[in-house]
């Protein structure tokens, strides 16, 4: 059987995943977004933003298979595909989403004993994070994906928090997958729920605590009192793979640990 031998990865996670299991011979081009691994922005031409591509570079590339993530990618991908480009588009949303995304891309390429080998080594060291973790006090975490407007974090973010010891005052919002639904329209809920801990993760953006910390009527939520605003950097959690379930965990662990 003949797999993908030339690949494209729109988003970050699926770049990582194939670097961290030795298959980015196979990479031929990534998304300009991509940190993670630093080696990856040297080694492997830039071809994508995030809902943007530069498709007649792609199809210069000559891809046997591109790979997307969400909604937000449609329209790339059906300009692709209707360019004749296979593409997968992933649109895992949770901690087992993104090991499932693992094993699959796995499966996608014949690399299924490497990927299955990577995806068991991170569900067992999340695992071994959840059960280490387990408290009685669970300090309650406000995370805020955008500050204006204010959207809350999405699954993986929120069942991180819980596996880092802490209690995510959205969870209802998490369980949405579109950012739309995850705007918190009235900003005196976040005061009213008091977390004890804000931590901000802006895409693309430097989070600005002392801006979290005048808005009106926050003096009273026990973060703000307590100084308790921290940021983690987009590439580390709100990316929906390893990075997420390696430094973005950490990250989570050690704020909680402040408080």
């Amino acid at each position: 059987m003949n797999y993908p031998q030339r690949i494209i990865c729109l988003t970050e996670e699926t770049t990582e995943t194939l670097y961290a299991i030795g298959a980015e011979d196979r990479i031929v081009g990534i998304s300009g977004f991509t940190v993670r691994p630093e080696r990856a922005r040297k080694e492997k031409p830039k071809v994508s933003a995030f809902t943007s591509a530069k498709i007649g570079r792609i199809l210069e590339l000559k891809p046997d298979l591109v790979l997307g993530f969400s909604d937000m990618q449609a329209d790339i991908a059906a300009e692709l595909v209707r360019n004749g480009v296979a593409v997968h588009v992933f649109n895992q949303r949770t901690v087992a989403g993104i090991l499932s995304m693992i094993r699959t891309l796995g499966g996608m390429l014949g690399l299924s004993a490497k990927t299955d080998a990577y995806a068991y080594e991170l569900a067992a060291r999340v695992e071994q994070i959840r059960l280490e973790r387990m408290r009685t006090h669970r300090p309650r975490v406000y995370f805020e994906e955008w500050g204006d407007p204010m959207i809350t974090g999405i699954g993986w973010v929120s069942e991180l928090i819980g596996i880092a010891g802490g209690e995510d005052i959205f969870p209802e919002k998490a369980a949405e997958p579109g950012a739309k639904e995850r705007i918190i329209e009235n900003p005196e809920e976040v005061v009213n729920r008091k977390p004890d801990i804000i931590i901000g993760s802006w895409c693309g953006r430097k989070f600005r605590p002392d801006q979290v910390a005048v808005r009106s009527g926050w003096e009273a939520i026990p973060a703000v009192a307590n100084n308790h605003l921290y940021e983690i950097k987009s590439p580390l959690i709100l990316q929906p793979g390893p990075a997420a379930l390696t430094d973005g965990l950490d990250a989570l662990c050690q704020i909680i640990d402040r408080v």
